[in-house]
């Protein structure tokens, strides 16, 4: 009974803590391109700086970071020895901090895309990051597939595709086919490279030896972001970032104090995309991720034709809906596998107990 128990609250916990890591990815899918589009948009043009800005946020972590050690020390039992600041074993770290040079790698094409792509259509190009996803999710981690879970990713590329049929004609005025080009070609890039990103970290969770929990998870995103940090910081120091920056403070639209809130704001916001993404990893999957990120473009899109005054065209209503019919195939069946499996264990336990009663 009290084994029973604990699975229930252990399980309660497990759902808060998806659904908490949900609500985080959902703020920074829809605020993180937006306010990066925003910068963009007023007189930003340092592509490093902005993909430096995506994990620059890692250092808010610390926090959580130490809630979970002092909670650790309370509650570990007498005699045994305090549990180490640092759980992490040098295979994960290593394995973390070049994932992190990866993800600064992605942080960088994905901010070269924002720069020169309106935002409604750098997202339609990012949701083809679920069929990445899926197909690397499959070699890497053995994804197993259901007719619901092929019928969301189907739903959501097809989405995708219908957004596609209306990109020619939005090259953002004085900006050359070229660069428009290169932006596209970077957009895809970053998606297929973020697609392979999210299987290869459920990987990471699956051959590690030693107990996986949401304290290791957010010392392995901190990690990840530390080396993606430095990846960009690179960057910004060959690129002379760190010169510009002030003058271009002081040439931004809204004002010099706006330019450095729209830094912090962006900061925070893509940090919390993060962390959300790989707390879903860690509670369900890499495959669930990459189709809540899929699912939230289209929200990102209304925002952007509320907020910039894109056009949204009938395509855009028809992806919408394509969207949120895959969302409800894939919880349908994630419904319904949860209910079978409960189902196999109790005959399972009732079996059991027929052969020793």
């Amino acid at each position: 009974m009290a084994e029973g128990r604990n699975e229930d609250k252990d399980r309660t916990m497990k759902r808060l803590l998806l659904i908490t890591n949900c609500l985080l990815l959902t703020i920074g899918t829809s605020g993180g391109p937006l306010v990066m589009r925003l910068y963009f948009l007023h007189g930003g043009h340092r592509v490093w700086l902005s993909s430096f800005l995506e994990t620059a946020g890692f250092p808010l972590m610390l926090l959580p970071l130490a809630v979970s050690y002092f909670r650790r020390r309370r509650t570990a039992a007498a005699g045994t020895s305090k549990p180490k600041l640092i759980s992490m074993k040098p295979p994960l770290l290593a394995a973390s901090a070049f994932i992190g040079i990866l993800t600064g790698l992605d942080d960088y094409l994905y901010a070269y895309g924002v720069a020169r792509l309106p935002v409604s259509t750098s997202a339609l190009i990012i949701a083809t990051q679920l069929g990445f996803t899926a197909f690397f999710a499959f070699l890497l981690v053995r994804q197993k597939f259901t007719a619901y879970s092929v019928n969301a990713v189907v739903l959501l590329t097809v989405g995708a595709g219908v957004l596609a049929l209306h990109t020619s004609g939005d090259r953002p005025p004085g900006e050359s086919v070229k660069e428009y080009v290169m932006g596209f070609v970077m957009t895809v890039i970053a998606a297929a490279l973020y697609g392979f990103i999210l299987p290869l970290v459920e990987l990471v969770y699956k051959k590690i030896k030693q107990p996986l929990t949401y304290s290791l998870v957010m010392e392995i995103q901190f990690v990840m972001c530390f080396s993606a940090t430095l990846f960009c910081l690179l960057g910004m120091i060959i690129n002379n970032d760190f010169k510009v920056i002030p003058r271009e403070a002081k040439k931004f639209e809204h004002g010099e104090g706006s330019y450095y809130a729209v830094l912090v704001g962006s900061a925070i916001l893509w940090q919390a995309f993060f962390l959300g993404a790989i707390g879903v990893i860690f509670c369900a999957s890499s495959l669930f991720s990459g189709i809540l990120i899929a699912v939230l473009l289209p929200v990102t899109e209304v925002l952007a034709v509320i907020f910039y005054k894109e056009k949204f065209q009938a395509e855009k209503g028809v992806s919408l809906l394509l969207s949120l019919w895959g969302m409800v195939s894939y919880f349908y069946g994630e419904i319904k596998h949860s209910k079978k499996m409960k189902m196999k264990n109790s005959d399972t336990e009732a079996e059991l107990a027929q052969q020793y009663s």
